[in-house]
């Protein structure tokens, strides 16, 4: 279900979870991620009731992840393929699957990542495609984009600057300095 309040607001991760923020939302694209594209597969691996279950894959078609094509006319039946936005939602649920094996696993992992060709277990990792290094070192830093309101303007005022960027006034290299050691 898309949270319509969000759907408007400037940051992209509430626009995000406005179309994906219901986890069962998540878990219907984690399932169709792994090839399953109808009603019934999608309730049989999620255990949930029909009822329950409906509107969620109209939200997804809603929002542009899935489409939905009819593969039955009588009984009138309809699968549900993903789009390549939802195709692109891949790397935040192996993010997710990550994470949640890190911070909530006390009993280990349940599903593992693994190379399909050694069977090597690896943990997935965001990276520059220009360095090659992990973006979750503190050489990266959030900056207010060219569509950026005043609002998301002034919440990343203290990130460092980037290369080419205009430098700040005197008073304000001294503010982002101080930033800098906070961060």
């Amino acid at each position: 279900m898309q949270h319509k309040s969000f759907e408007n607001m400037p940051c992209p991760i509430a626009r995000s979870l406005a179309r994906v923020g219901e986890w069962w939302s998540m878990l219907i694209l984690r399932d169709a991620l792994h090839g399953m594209t109808r009603f019934d597969q999608f309730q049989k691996s999620l255990g949930i009731a029909p009822n329950m279950l409906t509107r969620r894959p109209n939200a997804l078609v809603e929002a542009g992840l899935l489409i939905r094509r009819r593969y039955s006319e009588k009984p009138p039946r309809d699968e549900y393929l993903l789009t390549a936005r939802g195709r692109d939602f891949r790397p935040v649920l192996l993010a997710l699957l990550a994470w949640g094996n890190r911070h909530f696993a006390p009993e280990g992992p349940s599903v593992l990542l693994v190379d399909a060709k050694t069977g090597a277990a690896v943990d997935p990792m965001l990276v520059d495609p220009a360095t090659g290094r992990p973006i979750n070192t503190p050489d990266y830093a959030l900056i207010a984009g060219p569509a950026a309101g005043e609002r998301t303007r002034r919440r990343y005022a203290a990130a460092r600057p980037v290369a080419g960027e205009e430098q700040a006034s005197p008073p304000n290299r001294k503010r982002r300095a101080r930033a800098r050691t906070a961060i």
